[in-house]
């Protein structure tokens, strides 16, 4: 009987034990904690867990879903929980297990940040001003634009679903915000990189480097946490128009250490120079005489280059593009397009080789010599015109030059053009061939007799013409003595009241007569007077008048002095009848 009693009474002090450390457990529960708990029962709505409470918790059961879309808890298990209130109306406890994961996470993060620890992420969007990145857990943090990397990223979204680490570089856990770098973590590995780049950079040694940025004037190229620029002269021994016709971003290279400046950190980088200089075999690869084929890379005002080899270049001058007269380059060749030359001359040192085309074609200066000589008449068509002469087409290639002064015998021609349009057929006759500066000379005004031989006998001194006004000016008149034949009226042969301002007596087409005072066919000048043809034409009114007045003085006479009209006409023409006697006496002297 004593032992039941016993019993019983150690069975209510056990009870009220429990009962005791249960209210005191109860006391200790608080809203917000994550507790301890074990899965009691797995409803399909449902997970029920003890969590040593006076009542059980009830947490949603989609919070145990796994990836294959199954609940992953069964009872028994052991499982972190946060309290979200005490009771509810079915007197359960409200649990989450997914919130208590998350705290547990963000205490994981800022314990990772208090020992400065890299975390691990995904980038699994783009956001606005940057990324979001996924870490621990699924929590999202913030990755902005200038931390993705040590450069600007165009295409951000590039980056999306691949896996960094991150140094937390921001965190609030209050507000839920965590700010990543990835930046910083690359540019530490950079000066690592760096440092020890530097420490065995040496000027002539070979390296390999990765293509980082690209410039009209050349690429950057990444040797290991230091860029060095590699120069578009650089590049190549052949031509290069820009360095993105060579390399593209990301390209490994390798390069040659030109120039190191260890205080600037400056390197300059040569690709050429880790090939051989091909101009080192040029004389030997381009013997003069060669036919050599090549492609045209650029055209100037003075030639073409054409590019036998890459790294060989040679010059086709204008000069050397076809016989005839030199046209521009361009009407020739074209870029891109291939051509066949002769090598002329090499000079290696300098880097030169001189081509020619129009080697290649017959020399139609040898086909004219052996067709024509000096006297021969041609027919041809004006090909220019200059302010000096006539360039007259006679064979493909041959041209020949009448000078402004064998235009025309008698005309002062300043501008041929004024005579002749390019395109005009012409007959000329060759006056002289000089061969070895391969030029022509013709005439024109040869091919008709000059003029001038004749003119001192058909225009004697003293004769008098009609002549007329060709111009004026303020020192004399030009009249036309006939086509093509001009002479001067100089003013002191003028008429007073013409040669005090003839330019606004005298007009131009007006028909007066002239003496020829002076005719000089070397010169090639003729003068005459308006002063002497008028005195000579009153001169012969006089004489005229003297024979009537002799044969009127006969009549008198024989009527005898008593007579008044002869008294009178002796006293009349006395003094004007011993002047022309006079005169006429001198010129028959």
């Amino acid at each position: 009987m004593a032992t039941t009693d016993q019993a019983a009474t150690s069975g209510e002090e056990s009870f009220a034990a429990l009962f005791e450390a249960s209210v005191e457990h109860a006391d200790s529960l608080r809203e917000g904690e994550i507790v301890n708990g074990t899965v009691i029962k797995v409803n399909r709505d449902a997970v029920v867990v003890d969590i040593g409470y006076k009542s059980e918790g009830v947490i949603p059961a989609n919070e145990f879903i796994d990836t294959t879309g199954k609940v992953s808890v069964q009872p028994g298990d052991v499982v972190d929980v946060l309290v979200e209130a005490r009771e509810n109306d079915q007197g359960l406890v409200s649990l989450s297990k997914e919130k208590a994961d998350k705290l547990k996470v963000w205490d994981e993060i800022s314990a990772a940040c208090e020992r400065d620890e890299l975390i691990e992420g995904t980038i699994t969007a783009r956001v606005k001003g940057g990324l979001q990145v996924s870490i621990r857990g699924g929590v999202k943090a913030f990755l902005p634009g200038s931390q993705v990397d040590l450069r600007p990223v165009r295409n951000l979204d590039k980056l999306i679903g691949q896996t960094f680490e991150f140094k937390v570089i921001k965190f609030n856990k209050k507000r839920g915000n965590i700010v990543l770098s990835r930046r910083v973590l690359l540019e530490k590995e950079r000066n690592e990189l760096k440092a020890q780049t530097l420490e065995n950079l040496q000027e002539g040694m070979v390296v390999q480097g990765t293509i980082k940025n690209i410039t009209e004037y050349g690429a950057f190229v990444d040797l290991g946490g230091i860029d060095g620029l590699l120069h578009i002269t650089d590049m190549s021994w052949g031509r290069v128009s820009h360095p993105s016709e060579v390399f593209k971003l990301g390209d490994e290279v390798t390069v040659k250490v030109l120039k190191y400046n260890a205080e600037t950190e400056r390197v300059s980088l040569g690709l050429k120079q880790t090939m051989d200089d091909p101009w080192e075999h040029a004389f030997e690869s381009y013997p003069i005489g060669k036919r050599v084929r090549g492609k045209v890379v650029s055209l100037t005002d003075y030639g073409a280059f054409i590019e036998m080899e890459e790294g060989i270049e040679g010059l086709i001058h204008v000069s050397e593009m076809s016989w005839g007269k030199p046209k521009h380059p361009s009407k020739i060749l074209e870029l891109g397009e291939e051509v066949e030359c002769q090598v002329l001359e090499v000079d290696s040192e300098s880097k030169r080789i001189s081509l020619g085309l129009k080697q290649l074609a017959p020399d139609p200066w040898q086909e004219f010599a052996s067709k024509y000589n000096p006297g021969d008449i041609i027919r041809g068509t004006v090909r220019s015109l200059t302010d000096y002469g006539v360039f007259v087409g006679i064979e493909d290639g041959v041209d020949g030059m009448v000078h402004k002064s064998d235009l025309s015998w008698t005309q002062r021609i300043n501008n041929p053009a004024d005579m002749y349009k390019k395109g005009d057929e012409v007959e000329a006759i060759i006056l002289s061939v000089n061969h070895a500066e391969k030029k022509v000379s013709l005439g024109i005004k040869q091919l008709y007799e000059d003029p001038w031989l004749r003119l001192p006998e058909n225009y004697p001194v003293g004769t008098v013409l009609e002549v007329r006004v060709k111009s004026v000016a303020e020192f004399g008149v030009f009249v036309e003595i006939e086509r093509g034949v001009e002479g001067l009226v100089h003013v002191s042969e003028m008429p007073e009241e013409w040669a005090h301002d003839p330019t606004a007596t005298v007009k131009e087409g007006a028909i007066v007569k002239a003496e020829i005072i002076s005719l000089d066919p070397e010169e090639r000048r003729i003068a005459l007077s308006l002063k002497s043809a008028t005195e000579r034409e009153e001169d012969v009114e006089a004489m005229k008048f003297m024979e009537k007045a002799r044969g009127a003085e006969g009549e008198a006479r024989s009527v005898g002095p008593s007579g008044p009209s002869g008294a009178t006409l002796g006293d009349v023409l006395k003094g004007k009848l011993e002047k022309l006697e006079g005169v006429s006496g001198g010129e028959e002297g």
